[in-house]
């Protein structure tokens, strides 16, 4: 099992064109190949941002889909584990859409997928937003196996409920992915001490690659005890940095909060407010 491993996660500035952000994505994912990283993250929606009347006109199945033929062609061709970051996924059957994170191994096979369980329904900075006009939320956990190690699923607003990110870790997440789309608005306050907490409070490392433009952009690496290992500037990008199992187990081991849970006190409420 490999104690280190490489991380980049590409940072996109997607518009409404889905055969330019294809290209762009795919120069990018090979730029962060060429750097040795072993697992390379994509932004939420890379393939196309906009509202809701475009992510019905691009959604797609993951079977046959177009960007998921692609996804998969180049973590083969580049030999690397690409998390997908996330794409609209139309579901034979259902009305509304997913916003899906699909895993492929360094063989081109799709191993993971992951649909979005919170959905982005606020209004902030002026602007009203209502992913549930469009799609539906998932309703699964999900935590697999990349390069000897635990990968626990987010995206973007997930990042918003620690209690997703303590079951990752208790599933034994050792990194956790976050491909975001976060508003500029919430991102100058929130964007960093959320990763940061959500690495410290878990104990694990957490890559995060955003969008740019309209979005905050700022894609991070943060190691488990809360050091930005990597940050993006405001720019189309690549960041890169190596993860270390060895560096987590200490964490673990010296400053045990996983292990010092108390189950039999804690109780969710009967009701919410």
């Amino acid at each position: 099992m490999p104690d280190r491993i490489r991380v980049a996660c590409v940072q996109l500035s997607s518009g409404r064109d889905k055969a330019a952000n294809l290209a762009r994505a795919e120069s990018l994912v090979a730029r962060a190949a060429s750097t040795g990283a072993d697992v390379i993250v994509l932004p939420e929606k890379w393939n196309a941002v906009g509202d809701a009347d475009l992510y019905r006109s691009v959604a797609e199945p993951l079977d046959g889909g177009e960007s998921v033929d692609a996804m998969a062609r180049w973590a083969r061709a580049l030999g690397v584990t690409l998390v997908g970051g996330s794409i609209t996924e139309r579901r034979d059957g259902r009305e509304k859409l997913s916003n899906t994170c699909c895993v492929f191994d360094a063989e081109g096979a799709l191993v993971a997928v992951y649909r979005k369980i919170h959905l982005f329904d606020v209004d902030v900075g002026g602007r009203v937003y209502r992913e549930s006009d469009a799609e539906e939320p998932g309703n699964e956990p999900v935590v697999t196996d990349v390069e000897d190690w635990k990968l626990g699923l987010t995206i973007c607003y997930d990042l918003r409920f620690p209690e997703l990110y303590r079951i990752l870790a208790l599933e034994g997440a050792e990194l956790v992915t976050v491909p975001a789309n976060f508003t500029a608005f919430t991102g100058r306050d929130h964007w960093h001490v959320l990763l940061r907490a959500r690495a410290i409070e878990n104990q694990c490392y957490v890559a995060a690659a955003a969008q740019l433009g309209e979005s905050y952009g700022r894609s991070l690496i943060v190691d488990p005890w809360g050091t930005v290992l990597a940050q993006a500037p405001d720019e189309e990008t690549v960041v890169v940095a190596e993860v270390d199992r060895a560096r987590m187990r200490e964490i673990r081991a010296t400053l045990p909060s996983l292990a010092n849970r108390q189950l039999d006190a804690y109780r969710w409420p009967t009701t919410s407010s």
